[in-house]
């Protein structure tokens, strides 16, 4: 008897994952690298397993390769089983592969021997990145806080969320702070690819007719790579720029960042050296050398200070809102910070 597999587009079939548990069967190699957030991997093949029936097929064609897949996947199958058993919901589980073809065909045969009823992704993997960018480039209220480095704007975001406001962590999606010192103390980043999955996913949940509050950012948050759509649409946003002076910002960036080995601290310096130029990169590094970590900060500052207020500079006129503070507490600053965007909210 044939299998009559229900297959969804992808906004349906995203609908149904907070009742219906999802699984992922392409590698673990594919899935490390960008997966639909909440998906759990139970793959057809490894990832040595599938470069083999790949090459097979482009050499051999489809008839060898799916008699090899089956070798291979034949010894493992009772435990894949026992595994989709465990997860599924009422019997009920998703189900998807790369484009949505044999894999996604052949794991949801499987699974529906042991009375799990399997809905395939239309299309697959592919169709969904397709739809999150698409869905990514949207017109969307945002309202960004921006401000020079060091201000505790991540902070004030999050005493913000904690709060009720909508805010969407970029720096946290990306495990990174932002400047060339944003990896110190971070898990890894994720691929520019499972950000993109991640932060569709955050923004999915939030209620489309509030505005979004999000950090200012470049294009790139360390490794990772905004979509383009989803920055150009950032860069149409309201800006609250958050003004503070050196001083007050070198308390908590000093307990911040001093705890660091020196090593750590002198190749984030390094990496921005071009920027700084020869004597500042020296200076920086000398005083890392000898434990003056005020010093260090303050020449990195100043470059970036600099940088982002020609950066601002060049955004329209009105665009900006500047917000001078005397203050470090986080409290304090959101408070004016959503006083500053009650005209634009």
């Amino acid at each position: 008897m044939a299998l009559n597999l229900r297959k969804l587009p992808a906004g349906e079939f995203l609908s149904l994952r907070r009742r219906i548990p999802m699984v992922d069967v392409r590698s673990p190699g594919e899935y490390a690298y960008g997966h639909i957030p909440g998906a759990v991997n139970i793959p057809l093949f490894d990832d040595t397993q599938r470069a083999e029936v790949g090459t097979l097929y482009k050499k051999e064609g489809t008839e060898k390769a799916v008699m090899r897949g089956i070798d291979l996947a034949a010894p493992h199958m009772s435990a894949k089983l026992a595994m989709a058993l465990e997860l599924a919901a009422d019997k009920q589980l998703l189900v998807h592969c790369w484009r949505g073809g044999m894999r996604s065909e052949a794991m949801a045969w499987l699974f529906s021997t042991g009375g799990i009823t399997p809905t395939l992704l239309e299309g697959g993997y592919k169709a969904y990145r397709n739809h999150i960018l698409e869905e990514l480039g949207k017109e969307r209220k945002f309202i960004i806080l921006g401000g020079l480095t060091g201000s505790g704007k991540t902070g004030i975001l999050k005493y913000m969320m904690a709060g009720g406001d909508p805010v969407t962590d970029l720096e946290g999606l990306a495990s990174h702070r932002g400047s060339a010192f944003g990896a110190l103390g971070q898990p890894p980043q994720p691929s520019s690819e499972h950000f993109a999955n991640l932060l569709y996913d955050d923004l999915e949940f939030k209620a489309a007719d509030r505005r979004v509050w999000l950090e200012d950012e470049s294009r790139n948050i360390g490794t990772v790579f905004m979509p383009d759509n989803f920055f150009e649409e950032m860069r149409k946003a309201p800006v609250i720029a958050l003004m503070m002076s050196i001083e007050t910002r070198m308390p908590r960036l000093l307990e911040e960042y001093s705890s660091f080995p020196v090593g750590q601290l002198e190749a984030s310096v390094l990496r921005i050296s071009k920027r700084l130029g020869g004597d500042k990169t020296r200076e920086a590094l000398e005083a890392l050398q000898r434990g003056d970590h005020q010093t260090a900060i303050k020449i990195t500052l100043e470059y970036y200070d600099k940088s982002y207020s020609y950066g601002l500079s060049k955004r329209p006129a009105g665009q900006v809102i500047f917000m001078e503070t005397e203050t470090d507490d986080v409290a304090v600053n959101a408070a004016k910070v959503k006083m500053a965007a009650g005209s634009i909210i």
